[in-house]
């Protein structure tokens, strides 16, 4: 597997929350010796540092396919990763205190997808169980009706209201980001009922009309013009 150094250094060293961090001693490959280094746990990734304040790890381990397990060592409070296969290594670390380990042991066992994927499997069968423990699903709410909606009439109404206009049941189709409506044209709006008469010139002819209103018209113009002629 090809890494890249400087996106792995990038990603040990971000301001992301960590799993898990603290100072563990590591044991050499070729020598007995341990060494204090600073871990940080990021997902599948498990960094060390020469100490907290560097900024560039040593070295990673890739936990994927990895088993944790306590070994009796020389240090006190050690565990070891171990991987599958003859030929690969198995990194033995020791904590500081019996807390510490377990918190490391914990860790680094659900730091692998493997265990990630059975746990959505074992959250997978209870929901399940619980969905078939329960009957059948309840039914939906109704939904609201649309604004848009044809209103009900209501039965007390008069029935001399004018009807309210029908509005059409869905939104109209876009075409070129305007409305197209439907070529049916829309309802009439209602008539005014026409005021019945009330005095006997409703009824009378155009020429009445004219002849009546046109003598009080003469009256005021004589009035106007003897006005005038007073001194």
């Amino acid at each position: 597997m090809k890494l890249n150094e400087r996106s792995l250094a990038f990603y040990a060293t971000c301001d992301a929350p960590v799993d898990n961090a603290g100072f563990l001693y590591k044991k050499g490959g070729r020598h007995a010796a341990y060494h204090r280094r600073w871990f940080v746990l990021r997902g599948n990734m498990l960094f060390y540092f020469e100490d907290a304040a560097s900024r560039e790890p040593v070295g990673v381990i890739i936990l994927e396919g990895c088993t944790v397990e306590l070994v009796e060592a020389a240090e006190e409070f050690a565990f070891a990763v171990r991987f599958a296969g003859t030929r690969a290594r198995t990194y033995v670390l020791a904590a500081e205190s019996q807390a510490a380990m377990e918190g490391w042991v914990k860790a680094l066992s659900r730091a692998s997808f493997d265990y990630l994927r059975l746990v959505v499997r074992e959250l997978e069968q209870q929901l399940a169980a619980v969905r078939g423990a329960s009957g059948p699903a309840l039914p939906l709410p109704q939904p609201l009706p649309h604004p848009l909606s044809p209103t009900p009439a209501l039965p007390s109404a008069p029935a001399l209201a004018p009807p309210l206009p029908r509005w059409p049941s869905a939104l109209p189709p876009k075409e070129n980001g305007c409305a197209v409506w439907s070529t049916e044209p829309p309802p009439p709006p209602p008539r005014r009922r026409t005021s019945a008469p009330h005095g006997p010139l409703d009824l009378a002819p155009f020429a009445r009309l004219h002849e009546c209103y046109g003598q009080e018209i003469r009256a005021l113009r004589g009035q106007w013009l003897s006005s005038r002629v007073q001194p």
